[in-house]
């Protein structure tokens, strides 16, 4: 009989978070190994509108049974409202994995924030289960970079609980080799959790260096009205972790730039500040865009000449922009306003696939984007595609997968 795995991660399929798909994705293929169940709240992340009407509705893909949670919206701009969300979903979360029968091992991810290893935690001692700790993101760490409250007892006390969390699971999975640093400071002189390093990923085999005139590609730039434009394209979540409110400043200094266009994709808390700037300024060549389906990413991240890829500064060792794996994958050079040490500043660096500048060093943003705008158009090309050859070495999807069915099959092996 297989051992069942009940994966509580907030994010599934079809939402649009990059946890969803990266969560989506991974269920899939380990649908073979394992009976699979996942918790996830009904989709949201780009604003949807709620699908069920129950508390809680059970749903299918492919094998594998998802029980959906409603919750209430979430305006990302408002700390109450976040606070209710999560509060509500940690609640139901709980409620739902206990109601499951022969639980074999819980994995969890961090999301929402620290509550998300609890569910984990109480489950494991709850339902006699093992826990697998998987954290895309160092919480409070992460909000403190970005001094997201001034609480700092706040901060002390959901330190305490995650790191009770990173103990109490039976593996710890990180993201990024800078994570696992992060990780062992938290242990200095006490014993650190079992744990390992796996990259994310994303699919190359849908996501491939394409030419801009793919009709696709050709019928996304006429209808943006982005023909003949050099782009630099910000594609993902506009959130609080990224300094984007303090980037789009820039823009200005190239708001005469006929033929230059910044596009940002996505969604955010700190959009609609960044759309008050360009009317403010009335720069015309900034463009804003909704999120893109999954289906679509593949000519959207093509469309562009350079992707920014970004982190607020005191991110590097809390979280790793997902994002930098889709823009190797379609083989575009990267403008990275990151930390050194940082894992995706370690990638463009190994991969030459782009340049780097230190968060909040907006003059050299200025001065990187001016270099590559007057760059030999088949040289930034290459510059792009040396990041597409790296990924196929060494971050392919099949080989972070399976590093953790790996780790699955370990972990169940000792039940």
């Amino acid at each position: 009989m297989k051992k069942k795995i009940v994966f509580v991660i907030n994010y599934f399929y079809p939402d649009l978070a990059s946890t969803g798909q990266l969560m989506t994705e991974l269920c899939q293929d380990l649908i073979d190994d394992f009976d699979i169940t996942v918790i996830a709240a009904q989709p949201g992340y780009a604003g949807e509108k709620a699908l069920i009407n129950k508390t809680f509705e059970t749903d299918y893909l492919d094998q594998i049974k998802i029980i959906r949670i409603r919750l209430p919206e979430v305006d990302k701009t408002s700390k109450l409202s976040r606070i209710k969300y999560i509060f509500s979903y940690f609640a139901l979360a709980n409620i739902a994995l206990l109601k499951e029968k022969r639980v074999d091992i819980i994995y969890t991810i961090s999301q929402p924030p620290v509550l998300g290893g609890v569910i984990g935690t109480i489950g494991k001692f709850l339902k006699r289960s093992k826990h697998i700790y998987n954290i895309q993101d160092f919480n409070p760490e992460q909000a403190a970079a970005i001094s997201y409250t001034n609480n700092n007892f706040v901060y002390k006390i959901a330190r305490k609980v995650d790191i009770l969390n990173c103990s109490y699971s039976d593996k710890v999975i990180v993201v990024g080799s800078d994570m696992s640093g992060t990780l062992k400071n938290r242990f200095s002189g006490k014993k650190v959790p079992d744990h390992v390093v796996i990259n994310n990923w994303t699919n190359e085999k849908e996501i491939i260096p394409l030419q801009k005139n793919e009709p696709n590609i050709e019928n996304f730039l006429k209808e943006n009205e982005l023909e003949n434009k050099f782009i630099i394209m910000y594609s993902g979540n506009i959130g609080l972790y990224y300094d984007l409110e303090n980037i789009i400043k820039i823009t200005e200094h190239f708001k005469k730039y006929k033929d230059l266009a910044f596009v940002f994709i996505g969604e955010g808390a700190v959009k609609s500040e960044m759309q008050a700037f360009i009317q403010q300024k009335d720069i015309s060549n900034v463009h804003f865009l909704p999120y893109q389906s999954k289906e679509f990413i593949k000519y959207s991240l093509n469309a562009a000449d350079v992707h920014l890829v970004v982190n607020q500064k005191g991110i590097k060792g809390v979280s790793v922009p997902s994002k930098i794996y889709g823009v190797m994958a379609a083989g575009k050079p990267i403008l990275g306003v990151l930390e050194q040490g940082s894992e995706a500043q370690m990638l463009i660096d190994n991969s030459k696939c782009g340049v780097v500048i230190e968060p909040k060093e907006y003059s050299e943003i200025i001065e990187a984007i001016q270099k590559l705008y007057s760059m030999d158009r088949n040289k930034l090309r290459q510059v792009g595609l040396n990041g597409r050859d790296y990924l196929e070495q060494f971050l392919k999807r099949e080989i972070s997968i399976n590093k953790y069915r790996q780790v699955l099959k370990e972990v169940s092996e000792t039940i």
